[in-house]
């Protein structure tokens, strides 16, 4: 990876990690599905607005593009992004961005059953098994991160693995039926598309009762909306086109780093011994994955990464 890209990969970690606080907090006032819903209706106006400023560029009016996009925005972003929003009612925003960078692992082992060119050998295996053992560890500890809680509710860890499961299938998916399409223009129908699917979802389950908001919560939705996902979004898509994808595949060993330190200093959170060695060796297990992966492989196209 070249210097010059590390600025960007330690902002994309600060946007995606602080976020991903954010969204703890905003669990206390927001029903997750509304927070989302209205959370990305914010960052698809944007988009939209971006289309409009940009000469030379309309939305994308290709039938076939919206199909697959926009079944990757509902089963890539606004599913993944619902479990895990949801889990953070269960655990602190460090333990499950460290589940979260175990994403990788679990697309390389559905990708060998999918796809005929990324098949398993013995060092992707060994990576794998390192970096799901790390997530494995802080399972059977029942962390939490929670100050006063001994055991964890299980409830999270289901909920983030029911969402990693989702948007791994829809990256390999991605990797099969969208790599010829323009980039910028899957990204903006990717949020249309969840943006589309999860406020009709939020108004039929739980409603917009917004009477537990206060300004905390608004400047929180806001910030998650146009930091976290409309400028996250859109400084990723930047750095992928100028220093290639490797850059934000790095960025997954920030995000934990940002959303502990994060969790800790601003919602009472903590970061144990046995967080630190699970995260060491997830981010060893990662490491050896990535290190092999050649650049045109599912990773480099398609790295998982995402904000919550």
């Amino acid at each position: 990876m070249s210097i010059r890209a590390l600025p960007y990969v330690l902002l994309l970690g600060l946007f995606f990690g602080s976020s991903l606080v954010v969204s703890r907090f905003s669990v206390g006032q927001f029903a997750p599905a509304a927070y989302i819903g209205i959370r990305m209706v914010i960052a698809s106006l944007m988009s939209l607005g971006l289309y409009a400023l940009v000469t030379g560029r309309r939305v994308p009016r290709d039938p076939v593009l919206w199909k697959r996009a926009g079944l990757l925005g509902v089963f890539g972003t606004a599913v993944p992004m619902t479990c895990v929003v949801s889990s953070l009612q269960y655990q602190s925003s460090g333990v499950a961005s460290l589940l979260l960078t175990t994403g990788p692992a679990l697309t390389i082992v559905l990708a060998h059953w999918i796809l005929p060119d990324e098949l398993l050998n013995k060092r992707k295996i060994f990576g794998v098994c390192l970096a799901l053992g790390g997530a494995l560890l802080l399972t059977l500890s029942g962390e939490s991160g929670l100050p006063n809680v001994t055991r964890a509710d299980p409830k999270g860890y289901l909920l983030v693995v029911l969402g990693m499961i989702s948007s791994s299938i829809m990256i390999i998916y991605a990797r099969k039926y969208l790599r010829d399409y323009d980039a910028f223009d899957v990204g903006s129908v990717r949020l249309f598309a969840t943006a589309i699917a999860m406020m009709p979802f939020a108004l039929l389950t739980v409603g917009f009762d917004l009477s537990a908001v206060d300004g905390a919560g608004v400047a929180g939705l806001l910030y998650a909306a146009v930091v976290g996902t409309f400028l996250g979004f859109m400084l990723s898509f930047y750095t992928i086109k100028r220093f290639g994808a490797t850059p934000a595949v790095m960025t997954t060993y920030i995000i934990p780093i940002v959303a502990g330190v994060g969790g800790v200093l601003l919602l009472d959170e903590e970061i144990t011994g046995t967080m630190v060695i699970g995260m060491i060796v997830i981010a060893s297990g990662i490491g050896l994955i990535q290190e092999y992966r050649r650049p045109v492989g599912l990773l480099r196209r398609y790295p998982h990464r995402g904000s919550y």
